[in-house]
């Protein structure tokens, strides 16, 4: 093909896969909607396929749109990968790192590593987006994902951070005093629950564990929020029993707000991971950013006599918690 399409153009229709919006990717590119919208056209034509289904209020990729934008985002990173390796010459890490993470995790990178990565590395770019769904970080242009060590997907890289994870049932006092307190989990049917819905529109179903039984309980509720946050304050309100992050919930109990419920079902699980590809070159700023959670891990880890746990290789993937 003589006419293929320039760097510019393949960064500009991902950006529009990755935001599922003309408006948002024009943004994120520096270009305005019309010119976005001209260029993809034009970009259409010189193909000869239609690469997106556009409707006044929402755009999605086509399924050419779709493989497409599987094979070029991977392109496109080791693309990335390569040009910021040259950059290395230079003796210091470049260019731009783009992390996709939930929003608990960004909330533990701020803690310690965001700031000294930046501290250490100022010519980097650290492009944190915060997303409740998993994406596939290859296919839409990260170089790295930051998620709960069972939400990994296959065949990635991963670094633990943050120390282990638990999720609490929580309740206000005045919530325990006027409904009593669960003492086993199928007393849930009793009680007014806050549902979670997850970003795939499904209802969260409550994982509780104990001396290896598991159960997994679609629990009763009137009030369903998608967001931890919001739940806690639920919580706080009395409306009803929460399931969420213990880091989530961790400043309301301190405050005494909210006491945790079932405190023997919901013992700790593997948490936070930053997770890479293992097939493609990892780039230096990632490898830069690897330092320092290291780092930062082991000063965590020697603070209470323990020892770091290492990067491991995922297996496959296991359903979220």
């Amino acid at each position: 093909m003589n006419d293929r399409p320039s760097i510019a153009e393949l960064h500009a229709f991902l950006a529009i896969v990755r935001r599922a919006s003309f408006r948002a990717a024009a943004d994120e590119i520096g270009l305005s909607p019309s010119s976005l919208s001209h260029m993809m056209r034009a970009l259409e034509e010189r193909l000869g396929v239609r690469l997106f289904h556009r409707t006044t209020r929402s755009v999605a990729p086509t399924e050419a749109g779709a493989r497409l934008a599987r094979s070029v985002g991977a392109i496109l990173g080791d693309l990335d990968g390569a040009l910021a390796e040259v950059s290395t010459l230079s003796g210091r890490p470049g260019g731009r790192l783009r992390i996709n993470a939930s929003v608990v995790a960004v909330e533990v990178l701020l803690e310690r590593i965001v700031p000294l990565f930046v501290e250490r590395h100022p010519e980097v770019d650290l492009d944190l987006v915060t997303e409740g769904k998993l994406v596939d970080v290859v296919a839409d242009g990260f170089d790295a994902g930051a998620r709960l060590g069972e939400s990994l997907p296959q065949d990635m890289i991963a670094v633990p951070f943050g120390g282990d994870a638990r999720f609490v049932a929580v309740a206000s006092r005045a919530y325990v005093e006027r409904a009593g307190q669960p003492r086993t989990p199928d007393e849930l049917a009793k009680h007014r629950c806050i549902r979670f819905r997850l970003p795939s529109g499904k209802m969260h179903r409550w994982e509780l564990e104990r001396k290896g039984d598991t159960m997994k309980i679609d629990v009763p509720g009137s009030v369903t929020l998608d967001d931890t946050r919001s739940m806690v304050r639920a919580a706080i309100q009395g409306i009803g029993i929460a399931y969420v992050p213990h880091s989530v919930a961790a400043r309301a109990l301190a405050r005494g707000e909210i006491v945790t419920l079932l405190d023997d079902w919901t013992p700790p699980f593997a948490g936070m991971h930053l997770y890479y590809p293992s097939h493609r070159l990892v780039p230096s700023a990632l490898r830069a950013f690897v330092d320092v959670m290291r780092e930062v891990e082991r000063e965590r880890v020697s603070g209470r006599g323990g020892k770091p746990r290492g990067a491991k290789q995922t297996s496959g993937p296991r359903p979220p918690r």
